[in-house]
């Protein structure tokens, strides 16, 4: 699974799908395949928190007057990963990390409560899984995809490579902080369509597309990416139980709504 998009859109469908066809879901993205790594020989022991890092994004520590002002060209500037324009956008955004959440909750089966969002600047812990006894199991390494990748291809077995090693001394401190939910009001937004459910993460994920793409061509600005996602939210039809087609339906009415929302 390298498509976070798919469980936020529809978890329930998915996992149920795989449930009934006998089918295990391998997570290739960093931050799942570091807990999925950690739950490794744990499976009579009971998860208490998960704990996904964030980079913090380009702008870390930054104000939401400093939002206002940024650029095309500034938000694209990954201080870590070489990714695509629009999840580069979404990191810098910290919509990814909920993203991120929102999958986590689906492919570990935890509740929104017992997810954690903490900003790791280094990129080197990739995630952490807390136990029912207060431990602590971390992934760590460079940052590079290609572990990820290899891990998922070759589960069980850890496949022998000359990727580059991680050296302490090279990274002489490593840093945490707590996640500004003020200032980046896409984490928060997409913590509180994990909580509603229903088709809400649905919407999410349909109007930051469209939000992403007027910013991406000018547009809008960066901070006004979260207003058009929240208005989207509080317009597009709440279904409590959707099934397939309802979400291609909200699919299309939520990427409706966003537009006209960005064209005023």
């Amino acid at each position: 699974m390298a498509n976070k998009e798919t469980l936020v859109v529809a978890g329930d469908l998915v996992m149920n799908l795989a449930r009934e066809k006998g089918v295990p879901l391998l997570p290739v993205d960093s931050e799942h395949s570091a807990i999925f790594q950690c739950l490794v020989g744990e499976a009579d022991n009971k998860i208490e928190k998960i704990i996904l890092t964030a980079s913090g994004g380009p702008f870390r520590g930054k104000s939401v007057d400093f939002l206002r002002k940024v650029t095309r060209c500034q938000a694209l500037n990954h201080p870590n990963w070489k990714m695509g324009d629009k999840i580069t956008i979404d990191s810098a955004s910290l919509m990814n990390k909920g993203f991120e959440a929102i999958e986590a909750k689906w492919l570990f089966d935890v509740t929104p409560e017992q997810i954690e969002i903490v900003v790791h600047p280094q990129s080197i812990v990739h995630s952490l899984v807390q136990f029912a006894d207060g431990s602590l199991k971390a992934q760590m390494g460079l940052p590079d995809m290609k572990l990820p990748i290899q891990y998922a291809m070759g589960f069980p077995k850890r496949l022998q490579n000359v990727f580059p090693r991680f050296n302490f001394t090279d990274y002489p401190e490593l840093s945490f902080e707590k996640a500004d939910v003020d200032v980046f009001r896409n984490l928060s937004l997409a913590f509180r369509a994990m909580s509603q459910g229903g088709n809400i993460p649905c919407i999410l994920n349909a109007a930051n597309e469209v939000a992403v793409d007027a910013f991406l061509k000018s547009r809008i600005g960066f901070v006004e990416m979260s207003s058009v996602i929240e208005q989207t939210m509080q317009k597009v039809s709440f279904v409590k139980h959707p099934g397939l087609d309802d979400y291609l339906k909200t699919n299309d009415e939520a990427r409706r709504v966003a537009l006209e929302i960005v064209g005023k």
